[in-house]
């Protein structure tokens, strides 16, 4: 007798459905898996620390680069192990958008996450400008064009003496016109800081009339430790309606603070006919304070002005070490100018 012939199982059509579904869902678990797998692969490789024996270098992310740029000279630059992992890692983490334009110190030897961070969140390099103090607002200008890693934008000369004399660090391309104004916020905070603890009775009634004064302290001595007693000196004689007589106003009110220079181009003294010509800054000339600061005055010589030392002194004079001597009386000044007279005999003979 023969076997019956095998015919194929029948399913209902909800149970086809099922079947559908239930090979649907191991179709879309595999490849959950695979994914998952895949970006724990991916992500393994993006947190885990590179191998290189490389020197941290400065990398420059431009202003406006986008992902891809930056993920390729990354690479290029073997600062990591591969642009597509970065890029793919970053967009998945919505970073893009996170990068900073500047430059940065990059360790080759950090995971891709950290040269990520490096970069978005870690500080730029920063250059020091140094301006001293008693330049004037155009020589300040001036010597921002021998500052590489400032963009020269034509910035013009601001008013003379609201600019603070110090150390900046400013990123590779900054503007000159961005540090100007960055020594001009400096200024005004450091003397919004200094004004409510002004000494009482000051000659000096508004803020610019500060810098103003300061601005002359600052070009009569390089003696930090003598800026408060030059102060003292300039605050007693405004009080008594004294002249100032202050060399560095006549030079101004000539050259606007350039140094002065004869017919041969050498460096030379103030002439006769120049502490007899009435400007608006030469205070042998006239009463008070001159019309402007005839230089940006450092830190220490805008708080001797707001807080001068207390003196009986109304002149001084060179004394030939740097300093200077100090004197209550005409009689006694006329003793100092005296010897100052004989040590720069003496040095002209040397």
């Amino acid at each position: 007798m023969s076997a019956p012939p095998k015919t194929s199982p029948t399913f209902t059509k909800p149970q086809k459905r099922w079947l559908g579904i239930i090979g649907l869902a191991a179709i879309l678990t595999f490849f959950g898996a695979l994914l998952l797998a895949t970006y724990a692969a991916v992500n393994y490789k993006y947190e885990r620390a590179q191998r290189s024996d490389a020197a941290p270098m400065v990398f420059t992310v431009p202003k406006g680069a986008g992902l891809s740029s930056i993920a390729t000279r990354l690479e290029q630059n073997e600062l990591i192990d591969s642009a597509f992992v970065f890029k793919l890692v970053t967009k998945l983490r919505g970073n893009e958008a996170n990068f900073k334009a500047g430059e940065f110190l990059v360790d080759p030897k950090l995971s891709m996450a950290g040269v990520y961070d490096a970069l978005a969140n870690g500080k730029a390099v920063l250059y020091p400008f140094t301006a001293p103090e008693g330049l004037t607002s155009a020589m300040i200008v001036r010597s921002l064009d021998g500052v590489p890693t400032l963009i020269d934008d034509d910035p013009a000369v601001p008013p003379e003496g609201t600019l603070l004399p110090e150390t900046y660090l400013t990123p590779r391309g900054m503007k000159q016109s961005e540090l100007l104004q960055k020594m001009a916020l400096a200024q005004k905070q450091l003397l919004d800081d200094l004004w409510d603890n002004r000494a009482p009775n000051l000659p000096i009634k508004t803020r610019a009339e500060a810098i103003i004064l300061a601005s002359v302290v600052e070009k009569e001595t390089g003696v930090g430790m003598e800026r408060g007693k030059v102060a003292g000196v300039f605050t007693n004689r405004l009080r008594i309606g004294m002249r100032l007589q202050s060399d560095p106003t006549i030079i101004y009110g000539v050259s606007r603070g350039e140094i002065l220079l004869n017919k041969a181009g050498k460096r030379r003294g103030i002439y006769r006919s120049e502490i007899d010509r009435k400007t608006d800054w030469n205070t042998y000339q006239i009463d008070g304070l001159p019309k402007t600061a005839i230089c940006n005055p450092g830190a220490d010589a805008i708080r001797a002005v707001l807080n001068p030392d207390e003196t009986d002194a109304l002149f001084f004079v060179a004394d030939g070490t740097g300093g200077h001597a100090f004197a209550k009386t005409l009689a006694e000044h006329e003793r100092n100018v005296a010897k100052w007279r004989k040590i720069e005999r003496e040095r002209r003979q040397r």
